[in-house]
């Protein structure tokens, strides 16, 4: 059995990590938006974005309770858990960082179909960071204001997400001019979808 300490030490320095990799995520998409070539766009064109919703991590199976344990010894609160079958087919659990928007995402596949489950065995067995998610006030708004801008969007509209949410994700390959090399969700709270 692993020594709590050392657990404890471990996602320390990975929150950590995760919370420089987003800054430096964030600073990259304030980057891009300043170098385009548009006129500066008004409040019905902009894609919306309100926060970093959650940060989303892959979990090897079997290890979903440990890590969840691990997030709450950090002070996280679990606010959500939810099989998200489909196409996802993942075990998520939503823990909130203190009493901000922003939560961590834990992502356990339940089939070796899941793409998480296939993310994790590209990355050697190992979990680790599965996508960052960007909340916004009107889902349809930015996924219409991203592809005209010549993002690369996976979905071919938003869709339902889990705990009630609606989203659409970007390609790792987000554009032309530069690859983010992750994925991005964007989402938006409540239902947009019928």
């Amino acid at each position: 059995m692993e020594d709590p300490g050392a657990v404890l030490v471990a996602m320390q320095q990975a929150l950590a990590a995760l919370t420089a990799r987003v800054a430096r995520l964030e600073s990259q998409l304030v980057d891009v938006y300043a170098h385009e070539d548009e006129e500066p766009s008004d409040a019905t064109t902009v894609p919306g974005f309100v926060c970093v919703d959650h940060v989303a991590l892959a979990v090897p199976p079997g290890e979903l309770e440990a890590h969840v344990r691990a997030y709450k010894a950090l002070g996280f609160t679990e606010v959500h858990r939810e099989d998200v079958l489909g196409t996802d087919q993942v075990r998520e659990v939503l823990l909130r960082i203190g009493q901000g928007p922003n939560l961590v995402q834990l992502l356990e596949p339940l089939s070796t179909e899941s793409p998480v489950a296939k993310q994790i065995e590209k990355n050697g067995g190992r979990g680790g960071m599965a996508h960052v998610a960007l909340r916004v006030v009107d889902i349809q708004v930015a996924f219409d204001a991203l592809t005209a801008r010549g993002f690369r969007i996976i979905d071919a509209a938003p869709r339902p997400g889990s705990r009630g949410t609606t989203v659409f994700f970007v390609h790792p390959k987000t554009t032309d001019a530069v690859a983010f090399g992750y994925i991005l969700e964007v989402v938006q709270e409540g239902s947009q979808h019928g």
